[in-house]
């Protein structure tokens, strides 16, 4: 094999990582400038800022009139902790788990909340449990989009609208990228840091009415912990979903997340941050399409993530390596790539199978991508040929 030579075009921004994500396009520091710092977020300035991330979101995303969203402390993980720890306990619990996030989840309502009537649908790496095993009269807790994955759920269809009890939908990675049907979920999740690119530590939770309805007429037989309580007294506590938060917020997160809510409404709305993620995607399919050595991890395209996608790596001789040389290749491609200043946090996630994890939501551009694709030809050649990488 004759060493390729390097790539002539470099991503502008190679800001690839799945968490925190790429900021959107033209994002500076300067933007922060106006954060209101040094100011309590208690105070009425401070409430209307986070009152705007809140209106902004729900108007973006057309949240139905009837839900309520609030921001909620420690990110996504957080807000699924606050509804595990709010909501189950007075049926039984479908647990969907096809990745490391949605195993958390399992961990936490077996092990921790220790609710006996479970049951747990299981799918290894680049699959779907079965969905028509899922029974809609117990609870049902599921990540949409399978961010370790690139495993995504195949639109709502399958989620019985008839429901008899709960549907709590992790979608940290899918918000603002896929659609979402609000109507067939009680609880959604998600968090600043993902596809709007914000920064970390914040979680929106967007509860719907039979969720509010479970929170007013069922009291936990645990303790619930001060930072997931959303009642008091058997009342929800409507502030949450005003801009009161629970602790105390980064005003200048607060700022950063209304800077990427503006850009979206500037760019045009929801549509247009799927439009531009599924262009991402489609450049991606593209270069997966022509290129030998690698395929998608998801086995089948309708249940493929376009924001979190990952890759496997399908070249005979790769797959004849040990494990642990199998896990040092995708190392040593990100390792080149970062020395080269055209790729950042583009290995896999450190429990799926060896491979490259590429964001590819809205404020990543479809050049870069383009761009990127060539210089993975030209790191993988590389590692085939045994070449030393730069430290």
């Amino acid at each position: 094999m004759t060493p390729p030579a390097m790539p002539r075009v470099r991503p502008a921004r190679p800001f690839f990582s799945s968490g925190p994500c790429a900021k959107r396009p033209g994002w500076t520091v300067e933007t922060l400038s106006g954060a209101l710092v040094g100011r309590s977020h208690r105070s009425d300035a401070g409430k209307s800022r986070l009152a705007e991330v809140i209106d902004r979101s729900r108007r973006i995303l057309g949240l139905p009139d009837d839900y309520r969203l609030g921001i909620v402390p420690a990110s996504d993980t957080g807000a699924v902790e606050m509804a595990l720890w709010s909501l189950l306990g007075p049926r039984g619990v479908d647990l969907l788990e096809w990745e490391n996030f949605g195993a958390g989840w399992v961990t936490d309502v077996v092990d921790h909340l220790k609710i006996a009537d479970t049951r747990v649908l299981s799918a290894d790496y680049g699959e779907l449990p079965d969905l028509s095993a899922v029974d809609f009269s117990r609870d049902v807790v599921f990540t949409w989009n399978g961010t370790t994955s690139g495993v995504c759920v195949p639109g709502g269809d399958w989620i019985d609208s008839a429901r008899g009890a709960l549907t709590i939908c992790d979608a940290t990675s899918a918000v603002f990228a896929m659609d979402i049907p609000w109507d067939r979920l009680d609880v959604v999740t998600w968090s600043w840091q993902k596809v709007m690119g914000g920064e970390a530590a914040h979680g929106m939770i967007a509860l719907g009415p039979r969720a509010v309805e479970r929170l007013e007429t069922w009291t936990p037989p645990w303790p619930v912990p001060k930072i997931f309580r959303m009642t008091a007294r058997g009342a929800l506590i409507e502030g949450i979903f005003r801009g009161e938060t629970v602790n105390t917020p980064s005003m200048l997160c607060v700022e950063d997340a209304l800077d990427g809510l503006e850009w979206a409404e500037e760019i045009g709305g929801l549509e247009t941050l799927k439009a531009r993620t599924a262009a991402n995607m489609a450049a991606i399919e593209a270069w997966v399409a022509a290129t030998p050595w690698v395929d998608f991890l998801a086995a089948s395209p309708e249940i493929r993530s376009p924001t979190s996608v990952c890759l496997g790596i399908v070249d005979p001789w790769f797959q004849r390596l040990s494990d642990a040389e199998k896990a040092a290749v995708p190392k040593r491609i990100e390792a080149m790539l970062e020395a080269e200043g055209v790729a950042y946090d583009i290995n896999g996630y450190r429990s799926a199978p060896p491979g490259l994890r590429v964001w590819a939501g809205a404020t990543v551009d479809r050049a870069d991508l383009e761009a990127l694709c060539q210089w993975l030809d030209w790191a993988y050649a590389r590692v085939r040929l045994g070449e030393p990488v730069a430290a």
